[in-house]
């Protein structure tokens, strides 16, 4: 039960995180509609290389912080501001248009395996991002992470990425001209929406947990 709970939870977060129209996701729509479908699964499989090794390094690290109880409290409050941040970040981020990101065309020159695994390799991003979301995670009891259970959650992250940015990736090719009502309205309102509920939630959580008492 607790191996598919992690599972479950890895893919919702990451593919969440694999919906901004962000650089990763423009160059797949580029090589899709230049190349074909063949090349983009061996560009998604270059980023799934890159980002395996990421979230296995934040997961270890993250549960060695787990440890310290006194830093945990700590994020329990830090999580609050950290989904408000991310909420921002995708409203922020998709008021960027395709037309700022045509110079990535140059990319596609290269082997697709070989952009992937560089591109993802280059969003330093990706550490805070995967580093806060083990922490908040481990802290809310969604996700177990000791022994064998961790290659579950990194199992679930890691198929969340590739079927939410392939399911981006296809729907922005699909849409052409309509690129910018997607990032217009899904991703700044949907999204973001999503994850101040989530925020409002931990809110609540810290207020139960920590200040409910003290208040009293």
């Amino acid at each position: 039960m607790k191996a598919f709970k992690n599972i479950i939870v890895g893919f919702v977060v990451s593919f969440v995180g694999s919906l901004p129209l962000g650089y990763l996701n423009i160059i797949g729509v580029e090589i899709l509609s230049k190349l074909g479908m063949n090349p983009l699964l061996s560009y998604l499989w270059g980023v799934i290389l890159i980002e395996a090794i990421v979230i296995y390094f934040t997961v270890i690290f993250s549960t060695q912080l787990a440890e310290n109880k006194k830093l945990m409290k700590s994020i329990d409050f830090f999580a609050v501001f950290f989904l408000l941040l991310i909420a921002y970040l995708f409203f922020a981020y998709s008021n960027q248009t395709q037309q700022e990101h045509n110079y990535l065309e140059d990319y596609i020159q290269y082997s697709p395996f070989l952009i992937g695994m560089v591109l993802c390799g280059l969003n330093f991003l990706q550490i805070p991002f995967w580093m806060g979301w083990n922490l908040y995670l481990m802290n809310a009891k969604y996700i177990t992470l000791s022994k064998k259970l961790k290659f579950h959650y990194i199992l679930g992250t890691l198929i969340g990425t590739f079927f939410g940015m392939l399911a981006v990736i296809i729907l922005l090719d699909s849409l052409s001209q309509k690129i910018l009502d997607y990032s217009k309205f899904i991703i700044p309102i949907v999204v973001p929406l999503f994850f101040i509920g989530l925020a409002c939630f931990q809110a609540l959580k810290v207020y139960k947990k920590y200040l409910k008492k003290t208040i009293r």
